[in-house]
């Protein structure tokens, strides 16, 4: 597997259980240096282990140059990522890490609505810390299955915007569940949603708003998994490299990026899924089987770029700017 530039030795400083199955992991420079500067929304690329690169989104306050703070959720069902964080990364070790990237940034609104699902608060709570220190006006609702597998309780208690959020509990009374078709019943053309979460709850988010006639560049999102998608049709497709006229077979069975890599051809990725845009490759001919979560549906359409990972072809070749 070629990897993303991972330019940064940290060392885990603390970690502390923030809830049921969710830890949180400061990290700094070994020698006390500041850090990259960072804005909300911003993730890191996490070296687990050897060959195994996890996308973490920071948590901690924007402005903060002396650490970075990650929370990761253990979940049995991944692709090992998450446990691996749990049950081997400890305090005083040294991990490689990217520099900050962001693929889910903050844009000027009059007024911002925050929509988190469970380890999904990581990116909005810097957002929020953002957005309180510069007094916009925002809310937060923060939607998990129970009371002890909220995170960051304490800290959102004692911020200055704690008046600002809104904790919504699946097994909670039904008066404090989210009604989401209201609070989204009223389009704001000076308003901006940020969702981010399990993969169903940003749909049903994206589905009330679009339902309610937000316009899709007012809706922001960040995926953590990717699509379930269907491969019982898949068929080979080629693909061309534009510089240097080479064709290569994709089978149904593997990516273009898993082909390219056979044949000594290196792309950057990290998540593998279609969610994170490292892999991201310029499209010169031919029409690409969508099937990432990063880029939008303009993009998709424009069908100029795409996404190696996990994308595929609907025309029988595509060439690739390589």
């Amino acid at each position: 597997m070629s990897s993303v530039p991972l330019s940064l030795i940290v060392e885990v400083k603390a970690r502390h259980d923030e809830a049921r199955d969710i830890v949180t992991f400061e990290l700094a420079d070994p020698h006390g240096r500041p850090l990259p500067a960072f804005s909300a929304g911003a993730h890191l690329d996490v070296q687990v282990r050897s060959g195994l690169i996890r996308q973490y989104s920071l948590c901690n306050h924007p402005e903060e140059r002396d650490r970075y703070l990650i929370g990761v959720l253990r979940d049995p069902a991944s692709r090992g990522g998450s446990v691996a964080m749990h049950e081997e990364i400890q305090v005083g070790d040294l991990i490689q890490i990217s520099a900050p990237k962001n693929h889910f940034p903050l844009k000027p609104a009059a007024r911002t609505l925050l929509l988190a699902g469970g380890i999904g608060i990581t990116p909005l709570l810097c957002m929020a810390e953002r957005l309180a220190h510069t007094d916009a006006e925002f809310e937060l609702h923060y939607c998990t299955r129970s009371p002890e597998r909220t995170a960051f309780r304490r800290r959102i208690a004692e911020s200055g915007f704690a008046e600002r959020v809104h904790f919504h509990f699946d097994d909670g009374a039904a008066e404090q569940k989210l009604d989401l078709e209201a609070l989204v019943a009223t389009p704001d053309p000076d308003a901006r949603v940020y969702v981010c979460g399990p993969t169903g709850f940003i749909e049903a988010v994206l589905t009330a708003c679009k339902a309610a006639g937000w316009p899709s560049e007012r809706l922001h999102t960040e995926y953590f998994a990717g699509a379930v998608t269907d491969t019982a049709d898949d068929d080979s497709f080629e693909v061309k490299i534009a510089s240097s006229g080479a064709s290569f077979s994709v089978p149904a069975d593997k990516t273009v990026h898993q082909v390219l890599a056979e044949n000594g051809i290196e792309i950057m990725v990290s998540c593998e899924q279609g969610v994170c845009g490292t892999c991201l490759t310029r499209v010169l001919e031919g029409e690409p089987d969508h099937r990432d979560l990063y880029l939008d549906d303009d993009e998709h359409a424009a069908n100029d770029q795409f996404t190696p990972c996990c994308s595929r072809a609907k025309s029988k070749v595509l060439v690739l700017d390589l």
